[in-house]
C-alpha cells in the first residue's frame, strides 16, 4: 500500500515511527493500546530485519526479558500466538520469528495503525520548515520523507519516533575512527559482527587460518568462543585478538556476580576460549592500516609500529554509530563524543562511567529541542556499547505516554535492570591501572543498570 493511501484524520496526523525492530514495535504497541494513529516505517524487508542478520547469535536475556509487556498483551488478545517459555533463552532468528514478526503482523491489522516495510527514511523536518526557521514551528506537523519501492512520498506526522537504531553502521577497524588504510581495498577479509560458525560454509572461511579479532564486548567474545571451537576440529586455527586498551582488563564482564546467568556465562566461556592457546592478546593495538603482503596475506600496523603478520581474515567487532544524515533538518541536542541524548551522556559513557547504573530516565531526558521529536533504543545511546532491550522497552512507555499527554505515566519510569558484576569502570585510554572510580552497589529501586554490548 502507498504510503500516500494512508487515511489520516481530519486534525491529528499520525505517529511515525522509524524502524520496525523490538524498540519501535514496542513503541507502536503502546500507541496502539493508547487508541493513538500510528505508521511504522522499516527500511527492511519483514519485521527485525537487522535481527536476522544475527539470526545465528543466541541472545543472553531470557524471553521474559524480550518481550514488552504491553506488546504482550496485544499477541495474547489476538488470534494463534503461543508464548514462548520465559526462562529460555532464544537465538535472534528464534526473537524475530516468534515474537517480532507476529507482533508487526497484529500492528499492521490494528484499526489505527499500519507498518511498512521497503520504506526507508531519508528525511525528516517540519512540514514547509527548514532548520533555520523559527516562526510557528512548534505547531506544525513533521514531514517526513520516504523512500519506496513506489517512488519517493512524503507524509505527515503528529510526532516522529526514531528506532532506527545502528545496525547499519559498524565501526571501521581503523583507530582514528575512519577505515584504515586498506580495509576498503580488501573488503573480502573483513567482516563486521558475529560469523555463523555452525554455517559449514562459513566455518571453511576461517578454519586452519589466522584470524584477527578487534573488539572486546560480547561480540568479540561469541567470536573467541567459536574461532576456539573451530580450533579443536584444525589445531592450525589461530587468534590475534586486537584490543586498544593496554590490558584485558574487565573484557570478560563480571562472571558469577553478573546478574544476567547467561552473560556471566558468555564472559566465562570467553575466558576459557582466551586461554586455550588458540588466542593470542595484542594490546594497546590501534589499527592505522592493513598491507597486502606478497603471499595475499594481510599485515596489521598500529599507530605505535606494532604489526600482525599474516593475517588471512579479520573478524571486526568495535561497536556501531548512529546515522543522523536524514535528521540534518531536525533539531537535536546531542553529546558531541557519544552522539547519544546529551542528559544520559555522562552515565554511559564507557570512558567515564563506572559501575552500569544509570538513572531512570524516559520522556523528559530523550527529548530534542524538537518538540515531539525522540530518538529511542540503541540509538539514543549514540556510540555507547550498552544496552538492553528492557530499558528501550520503558523508554517508549514513557515516550507515548508523553505524546498521549499523561505525563503521570510518562514521568514513573520505575524499571530495575541487572547488575554487569563489573565494577571497576573502563578506565583511562592509556594507563592499564587507572578505573573509572566508585563502586557499585546492589541495584537500587528505580535505577537502570547496563547490560553487555548490544541490544540483547
Amino acid at each position: 500500500m502507498k504510503l500516500s493511501r494512508i487515511k489520516e484524520p481530519p486534525v491529528q496526523h499520525p505517529v511515525v515511527i522509524i524502524g520496525a525492530g523490538p524498540v519501535g514495535l514496542a513503541a507502536a504497541a503502546n500507541a496502539a493500546s493508547r487508541g493513538m494513529d500510528f505508521v511504522v516505517l522499516e527500511a527492511g524487508r519483514d519485521a527485525g530485519a537487522a535481527v536476522g542478520e544475527w539470526a545465528h547469535v543466541r541472545l543472553f536475556s531470557s524471553w521474559s526479558e524480550l518481550v514488552d509487556p504491553v506488546a504482550r498483551q496485544l499477541l495474547d488478545a489476538g488470534t494463534g500466538w503461543i508464548a514462548p517459555d520465559e526462562a529460555t533463552y532464544p537465538t535472534g532468528g528464534e526473537w524475530r520469528e516468534r515474537y517480532l514478526r507476529p507482533l508487526a503482523d497484529v500492528l499492521d491489522a490494528s484499526e489505527r495503525g499500519s507498518v511498512h516495510f521497503g520504506a526507508r527514511v531519508t528525511g525528516v523536518s517540519r512540514a514547509g520548515r527548514d532548520l533555520l526557521v523559527d516562526s510557528g514551528r512548534d505547531a506544525d506537523p513533521f514531514a517526513v520523507h520516504v523512500e519506496t519501492a513506489d517512488g519517493r512520498e512524503r507524509l505527515l506526522a503528529s510526532a516522529v519516533v526514531d528506532a532506527s537504531g545502528t545496525w547499519t553502521r559498524p565501526n571501521p577497524l581503523g583507530a582514528d575512527g575512519w577505515p584504515a588504510l586498506g580495509e576498503r581495498e580488501n573488503a573480502d577479509r573483513f567482516i563486521y559482527g558475529i560469523p555463523d560458525f555452525t554455517d559449514p560454509a562459513v566455518a571453511a572461511r576461517y578454519v586452519g587460518r589466522h584470524v584477527a579479532v578487534a573488539g572486546k564486548g560480547a561480540s568479540a567474545q561469541g567470536a573467541l568462543i567459536g574461532l576456539a571451537r573451530l580450533a579443536g576440529h584444525e589445531p592450525a586455527t589461530r587468534v590475534s585478538w586486537l584490543l586498544r586498551r593496554p590490558s584485558v582488563g574487565d573484557a570478560f564482564g563480571g562472571g558469577d556476580n553478573d546478574q544476567l546467568e547467561q552473560r556471566g556465562k558468555l564472559g566465562q566461556d570467553a575466558r576459557t576460549a582466551a586461554a586455550s592457546g588458540v588466542v593470542t592478546d595484542v594490546t594497546q593495538f590501534r589499527t592505522v592500516s592493513a598491507e597486502t603482503q606478497s603471499n595475499g596475506r594481510l599485515t596489521l600496523v598500529s599507530t605505535g609500529g606494532q604489526r600482525v603478520q599474516d593475517v588471512d581474515e579479520v573478524i571486526v567487532v568495535t561497536g556501531y554509530r548512529p546515522d543522523f544524515s536524514f535528521l540534518a533538518e531536525v533539531r537535536l541536542d546531542l553529546d558531541p563524543a557519544l552522539g547519544a541524548a546529551r542528559i544520559l551522556a555522562d552515565q554511559i559513557h564507557p570512558d567515564h562511567h563506572s559501575c552500569g547504573d544509570v538513572a531512570p530516565h524516559g520522556h523528559r531526558e530523550l527529548a530534542q529541542p524538537e518538540r515531539d521529536f525522540f530518538i529511542v533504543g540503541m540509538k539514543s545511546y549514540g556510540r555507547a556499547p550498552s544496552f538492553l532491550a528492557m530499558t528501550g522497552y520503558e523508554q517508549v512507555r514513557s515516550v507515548v505516554a508523553a505524546l498521549d499527554g499523561d505525563l503521570e505515566a510518562a514521568d514513573r519510569v520505575d524499571l530495575v535492570l541487572p547488575e554487569t558484576g563489573v565494577c571497576d569502570g573502563a578506565g583511562a585510554f592509556d594507563d592499564p591501572a587507572a578505573s573509572g572510580g566508585g563502586c557499585c552497589g546492589a541495584p537500587q529501586a528505580g535505577v537502570l543498570t547496563l547490560g553487555g554490548a548490544g541490544a540483547r
